[in-house]
């Protein structure tokens, strides 16, 4: 099999992670924002997710000699380790399935900062004592703190975009004034949309023109459009999930990393220890199938007053399915890459992939148009996160050690 041995293959791992799995986020996001159900956008992710995993292992686990590969560890008695893969994929479903409502709520950049902030703060330090604090402390936790900072300006942010938001609300013409206030309806919001394209007829216009990223009109067609309706929800609900997601994320990799290096000391005498590509695909397995679990739970009892579904409805959704598809091949390789890196360098030194709010903010402001229009304390604010984010991620990457 082929290993990552050295600190600079390690950062490239986490530098094409980072890429990955800031990307995987906001297609879900784009997807929804579109109007297609996020149990169906799930199911067809968790598929390929599960593939990425497969591909790395047959691939990369079967390279070279020197450790078992990955076949020849499929038949050995090494079930504690496996349990431990097992619980982290677990953790991680859980987390990812989180998000998904958390974007809808929060906005795609706050939730990436709050739970990669999270991830670092917890699993980042339990990491460190797991590896036999290989990583550079007087290095890696100044990292922790400016993670710990960056939180504060993302809270600081959401806050600051959130009033401007209603400051823009306000200064709604009358009907859009009543769409607002009862958008929370899905059923209501479908009417008002009716009713405004018969208004463009009226006016010879067939197509309504489509509002600006940024203005009142654009949050209104935002909302109508979208899944998971927003308007009129507490914010303590989306808050709530982030920080659920966020203390799953913090779990994941402490989880992976007792699989691949058994530092509790649970196998038998002569088994060796699991490889990373080994405890990737059974950690994706356990992934797989909670989402599929969950999810198909979800489209029959669904959550948060979205519509009721079923499996011959998702099977026939075609709309966007090849999108769904590439998110789980990113997160799925993401993910790998991330485990690859942290075999080399150490768990806690490839944490630095949580900076992926950094990648995430760039698609949330170019597709979305998230702060267009804010005020001047916001952009001051966006600035500070980003810049606490770059400087985290740069110091996490040299605390990185060797694993001997």
């Amino acid at each position: 099999m082929y290993l990552v041995e050295s600190k600079g293959g390690a950062i490239v791992c986490m530098l094409f992670s980072l890429f990955f799995l800031g990307t995987w986020p906001a297609i879900m996001t784009l997807l929804e924002r579109r109007g297609r159900l996020p149990q169906h956008t799930y199911l067809d992710y968790s598929i390929t997710n599960l593939l990425a995993a497969v591909i790395i292992a047959l691939t990369f686990g079967e390279i070279g000699s020197g450790r078992p590969n990955f076949t020849t560890q499929l038949s050995q008695d090494n079930w504690p380790s496996i349990m431990f893969a097992m619980a982290g994929g677990v953790v991680l479903s859980l987390g990812n399935l989180s998000t998904q409502y958390a974007w809808a709520f929060v906005g795609l950049s706050v939730t990436e900062v709050i739970t990669s902030s999270l991830t670092v703060v917890i699993g980042t330090t339990l990491n460190y004592f797991l590896d036999d604090k290989i990583n550079k402390a007087e290095i890696l936790f100044p990292g922790v703190g400016c993670f710990l900072i960056a939180v504060c300006l993302g809270s600081a942010v959401h806050s600051s975009n959130a009033a401007d938001n209603r400051a823009k609300l306000k200064g709604l013409t009358s009907d859009n004034k009543n769409v607002t206030e009862t958008v929370g309806s899905s059923a209501y919001s479908n009417g008002a949309s009716q009713s405004k394209g018969v208004k463009d007829m009226e006016n010879g216009s067939s197509t309504p023109e489509k509002a600006k990223a940024g203005t009142a009109d654009f949050l209104v067609e935002l909302e109508n459009r979208r899944s998971i309706k927003v308007f009129g929800r507490s914010t303590l609900i989306g808050l709530s999930i982030t920080f659920f997601a966020g203390f799953c994320f913090s779990l994941f990799s402490p989880a992976f990393n007792l699989a691949t290096n058994d530092q509790w000391h649970t196998l038998k005498k002569g088994i060796p220890k699991l490889v990373v590509y080994t405890a990737f695909f059974w950690f994706s397995v356990s992934c797989f199938i909670l989402a599929i679990i969950l999810n198909v739970t979800f489209l029959y009892r669904p959550v948060l007053n979205l519509p009721r579904s079923s499996l011959k409805a998702y099977l026939n959704d075609w709309n966007g399915r090849g999108w769904a598809f590439l998110a789980g091949l990113l997160c799925g390789f993401g993910n790998g890459l991330q485990f690859m890196g942290g075999q080399a360098a150490g768990y806690a030194a490839a944490d630095a992939v949580q900076a992926l709010p950094l990648v995430s903010t760039f698609w949330g402001v170019l597709i979305f148009g998230e702060y267009r229009k804010s005020s001047r304390r916001t952009y001051i604010l966006l600035a500070n996160m980003l810049f606490m984010f770059i400087a985290a991620v740069g110091i996490l990457m040299a605390s990185s050690g060797h694993r001997k």
